[in-house]
């Protein structure tokens, strides 16, 4: 048997696919060198975000749409080499689509979700957002039909895009370089208020992971039931990590509070029990 006779050689055929060692031998080149010409579009892309950090989102986004549109490319000339009538296949699946379109609705509103967040730029890799259900996480990886966030305690979570593109989600990163934040506390009622205005700056400014510009501010909010309420506002450039400065921030404050006397009340409530007269 010759090498031609040999790349000619039939290994499976049914109807019109016909499968053959050098069709095989294509589909094998091919997809060595999609993966290969993709790996060093990656690399230059990742050449030129170190080159402009700031444009990092713009360069991933026309990545990932590259990177989609050339794996469909590939998938129809590897079915065209296999024999198959890409035309009539897609007659099939348009008829069997329909029986089942209510099944796989979600699915289609994630894949067209995902090409929404690939144009629009909303939602980019490590864009640090918040979810619908108070969920803060940083964008790790973004796919056609889901996404994955890593949350505050390291926790993988795989999130449909349509819930990026139907729901309200705060982005963190696309706000201003620095977000405002705040703690409230309460001190006990006859407290110096210009002493706990003094002690709340001060707590803010020894934290080195709060910003000096703009300048933390204290708010006198309200005469509450059972104390004098105070809320500290300050700025981070951070907000993925704000929950542990603002338990740094309360540590400090209780800590100024007990050395100055500033009590933090509990809360107390005036109980009157009234007895009727004995009867005569």
């Amino acid at each position: 048997m010759t090498f031609k006779e040999f790349l000619n050689l039939q290994i499976y055929k049914h109807g019109d696919i016909i499968i053959t060692v050098d069709s095989i031998v294509i589909v094998v080149v091919i997809l060595l060198a999609t993966f290969m010409g993709l790996k060093i579009v990656r690399g230059l892309f990742k050449k030129f975000i170190r080159k402009n950090e700031t444009e990092r989102r713009s360069y991933w986004s026309v990545y990932f749409i590259l990177r989609y549109v050339v794996w469909v490319i590939v998938i129809v000339l590897l079915l065209e080499t296999a024999g198959v009538k890409v035309s009539v296949l897609l007659a099939g699946l348009t008829a069997l689509l329909v029986g089942v379109g209510f099944g796989i609705q979600q699915l289609f509103s994630d894949l067209a979700s995902g090409l929404v967040l690939l144009f629009e730029r909303n939602l980019q890799m490590n864009d640090v957002i918040q979810l619908e259900d108070g969920t803060v996480g940083k964008v790790i990886q973004m796919g056609l039909r889901t996404s994955k966030i890593k949350t505050r305690d390291d926790i993988i979570l795989v999130v449909p895009n349509s819930k990026f593109v139907n729901d309200v989600i705060i982005n963190w990163s696309q706000m201003d370089y620095n977000t405002r934040f705040s703690v409230e506390v309460g001190v006990a009622y006859g407290s110096d208020t210009k002493l706990v205005t003094e002690i709340l700056l001060k707590c803010a400014r020894q934290n080195g992971k709060i910003s000096n510009a703009p300048a933390p501010f204290v708010r006198f909010n309200n005469f509450g039931d059972s104390s004098l309420d105070f809320q500290l506002f300050f700025w981070v450039m951070e907000p993925f990590f704000v929950e542990h400065t603002k338990s740094l921030l309360r540590y400090a404050i209780d800590d100024e509070f007990r050395k100055n006397g500033v009590q933090i009340p509990f809360p107390q409530r005036d109980v009157h029990i009234k007895t009727n007269p004995p009867q005569k």
